[in-house]
């Protein structure tokens, strides 16, 4: 059993390289020394073959499979791997190179990362979202790396005139063991270089029982000594010659336009150069600026304090009566009326109908912002038909694709560079901030910096969207759940892109609702219509936050209302081991990954349950004032149970001594970061339910910084947060880590409360709700 239980062990600085920002012809320039081994020579890019079926085909683009747009080895044997998704915190720059790594027999103290730009013909798909990075790109890592290997091998055996088969790459070194020789890879490059990238279907790669990194745990983050001392780069630090700074009043009210403006007085303010309408979209607009008015200064302080003191009339257009009480009756009334079917097994009226008792939850959740620590930032270089970026993106691909689209150029004359992300959370899947830079840009002939402040990100951003949830849950006379009715309620991401999505999407319905894996004879789930009024994005874990919600406190509810535990109930719901078979439900999403790889699993739900409840210590004596509460809940197609330890005190305080999480993420690369992942979820989860609330009136969100939409602080955060790993099987691919620990956080927090107190909380957050 991989249980880390001491992570100070894993987070030293002992082992760091430098990460730096690189284009492609940089590495070239830099690195293809005269007898250099190069191997981002410009070449065709081959699709990956995995030894698994993944969804990664049908993301744009694809993956790549290419050492020689993936490695570069020096003469003096730096070895240089392209980390081409963004680094947010999970640590894909580290895990990615370290795959890659691991198969070329590199010494990691000798490996250097490098930052790609936005290219996904060269690159493949560089969405960094969905938790998807490490298991669409684990098998094609290791191809690049043992390609790379296999050419240095080559190179090695021809300069011995013996065959390939008697050398072997040890330790940044190829030997051969029959004579003793051995040479390294910086003396072995230029050799290398001319050898063919051997076909993927010939390559051996290394049993596993021979790794050195994956899985070990013993690699901290490559910018882990950058950021610790401040040195990092993000988005913010950019500075360019004869750069402009600029801030944009936008309008309050989703659709709005302005009417007219006054610019006069911000003009009288020193360090402002030049105020300007910017050009929006017509709502829904995918990711396009909202509009508004531009101030351009010197600094970014002068163009806050010019901004203030503009004068705009705005028109708030067709969503100015927006106010969330009122829209949250519409949704709670919905939720009681039929829906559209989207699953149905069995017949679940006539089993409410005869069930010995119904028991209802109705569930809220408000809208939640992203609030990232670093708010959204951009730099723009536009000069002709040409455009460079510079900002923390999830997507580089997708934002050079848009900014060309926007600016109507061509996409090969787009340059994005990705800077470190101080948080993404999902916000900086959407580019609107990179396209507002580039559209001043191109109008001042000058490179120009859009900063959005703390109130820019909270009231004109991509929330999470509010939602209600209805379960009916019938039980017979013996206690057992023979129905079980879910509605759920919700405006859709779809309305961001298109007018007139008042369903969710089928991606947005396979996150707990239409999957929902319990063993019950009778199921029916429903969505009804709900019209979004604001713009809704991908949010950490998106819609699995308010469907474990429901579905993990009804669980509770029903251990209740039969006199059950709670651990017990939620075992007896998962039912048998078993492959859920989901027959009734059309255009089933999994995630993007195929069902035969990834089937939902029972046997490993009900695995990282009895794990949590055996290391957890379900059921110990806690002091009183204290409860343990559980949840369970499979997103990015990963298993993951919570219990989690609150202390109520008499005038309602909250705190939360300890969580336990199991995760079964199937192969997995860095369990240093899947600590810090569960422990960020933790973290995260106990912030959105206790505080997180995103309201609005007359259309205007009502909230603005972290007074009013607060994140917790370290006294309010969990104490201790241990991780079990489950460990994988011989062929279980790897899954999500980056997403999926939020989801049952909430739901076993407030089940811990009613174990406390008796207080059952169907809406978050909790706010006042457990004072006396």
């Amino acid at each position: 059993m991989n249980i880390l239980t001491n992570p100070k062990k894993l987070r030293g600085f002992e082992r760091y390289v430098k990460v730096d920002n690189v284009s492609r012809r940089s590495i070239l320039k830099g690195l293809g020394l005269a007898g250099g081994f190069v191997l981002a020579a410009p070449v065709m890019s081959r699709p990956a073959l995995a030894a698994y079926q993944t969804g990664a085909d049908k993301m744009p683009h694809g993956t790549v499979v290419d050492p020689r747009v993936f490695v570069a080895i020096a003469p003096d044997g730096i070895v240089t791997i392209v980390a081409h998704r963004a680094e947010m915190g999970t640590g894909v720059r580290t895990s990615l190179p370290m795959i890659v790594a691991e198969e070329l027999e590199a010494d990691w103290s000798r490996v250097r990362v490098q930052q790609a730009h936005g290219d996904e013909v060269k690159f493949g798909n560089q969405d960094t979202d969905g938790s998807r990075s490490t298991r669409h790109y684990l098998m094609p890592m290791r191809q690049i790396g043992a390609s790379a290997r296999t050419m240095l091998e080559g190179a090695a055996a021809k300069r011995w005139g013996v065959p390939a088969t008697e050398v072997k790459a040890v330790n940044h070194e190829v030997v051969h063991s029959a004579s003793g020789r051995r040479i390294g890879f910086g003396d072995l490059a230029a050799d290398a270089a001319k050898e063919s990238v051997p076909s993927v279907e010939g390559l051996k790669l290394k049993d596993p029982k021979d790794f050195r990194y994956l899985g070990k745990g013993q690699i901290s983050m490559v910018d882990l000594r950058d950021i610790t001392v401040g040195t990092a780069r993000y988005g913010a630090d950019v500075r360019l010659p004869g750069m402009k700074y600029a801030v944009i009043a936008r309008p309050p009210v989703t659709g709005g336009k302005v009417a007219s403006f006054d610019g006069a007085a911000a003009m009288k303010v020193s360090g402002v150069e030049k105020v300007m309408e910017v050009k929006g979209w017509p709502w829904p607009s995918k990711f396009q600026p909202l509009g508004g008015v531009a101030v351009i200064a010197r600094n970014t302080g002068a163009a806050i304090k010019g901004r203030d003191a503009l004068k705009i009339v705005w028109d708030d257009g067709p969503n100015s009566k927006y106010e969330s009480v009122a829209y949250r009756a519409e949704l709670e009334a919905a939720a009681r009326k039929p829906g559209l079917v989207l699953r149905k097994e069995g017949d679940v009226e006539a089993a409410l109908k005869g069930a010995d008792k119904v028991i209802v939850g109705e569930y809220y959740l408000p809208h939640l912002a992203h609030v990232a620590m670093e708010p959204p930032a951009a730099v723009a270089n536009v000069s002709g038909d040409k455009a460079e970026i510079w900002g923390p993106v999830q997507s580089a691909g997708g934002t050079r694709e848009d900014v060309a689209k926007t600016l109507g150029i061509p996409e090969a004359n787009v340059t994005v560079n990705v800077t470190l992300l101080g948080g993404g959370f999902g916000r900086k899947s959407k580019c609107d901030y990179a396209l507002e830079a580039a559209l001043l840009s191109k109008e001042l002939g000058a490179p120009v910096k859009v900063q959005w402040t703390r109130e820019d990100d909270v009231r004109n951003g991509f929330l999470h969207t509010v939602s209600v949830e209805r379960i009916e849950a019938g039980i017979d006379k013996s206690g057992k759940v023979t129905a079980w009715r879910h509605r759920s309620v919700a405006p859709s991401i779809a309305s961001t892109f298109a007018a007139g999505a008042v369903h969710q999407a089928p991606f947005e319905l396979g996150m707990g609702l239409v999957d929902m894996p319990f063993e019950i004879a009778n199921v029916q789930c429903e969505n009804p219509e709900a019209a979004a009024h604001t713009r809704i994005g991908w949010f950490r874990s998106v819609s699995n936050i308010p469907r474990a919600f429901a579905v993990q406190s009804m669980v509770a509810e029903l251990a209740q209302a039969t006199k059950r535990d709670p651990k017990d109930m939620l075992l007896e719901l998962i039912g048998s081991p078993r492959i859920v078979k989901l027959d009734s439900v059309k255009d089933l999403w999994n995630y993007g990954e195929p069902y035969d790889s990834y089937p939902i699993d029972t046997a490993r739900l009900r695995k990282v349950v009895e794990l949590v409840a055996d290391k957890g210590g379900w059921g110990r004596s806690v002091p009183k004032g204290h409860g343990l509460g559980i949840a369970a809940h499979r997103s990015f197609v990963s298993y993951i149970a919570t219990i989690v330890e609150v202390a109520v005190d008499d005038k309602g305080k909250l705190t939360v001594p300890r969580v336990d999480t199991a995760i079964d993420c199937g192969t997995y690369v860095n369990p240093e970061r899947i600590q810090s992942q569960i422990e960020g979820a933790a973290i995260m989860g106990m912030s959105l339910a206790k505080h997180g609330a995103i309201t609005f009136k007359d259309g205007k969100v009502q909230q603005g910084n972290f007074d009013d939409f607060p994140v917790i602080r370290i006294d309010e955060s969990p104490a201790v947060t241990n991780v079990y790993i489950v460990p994988p099987g011989p062929d279980t691919p790897p899954s999500g880590v980056g997403e999926p620990g939020v989801p049952p956080f909430a739901p076993a927090l407030i089940n811990a409360i009613f174990a406390a107190t008796g207080k059952r909380i169907r809406a978050l957050p909790i706010g006042k709700q457990l004072e006396a």
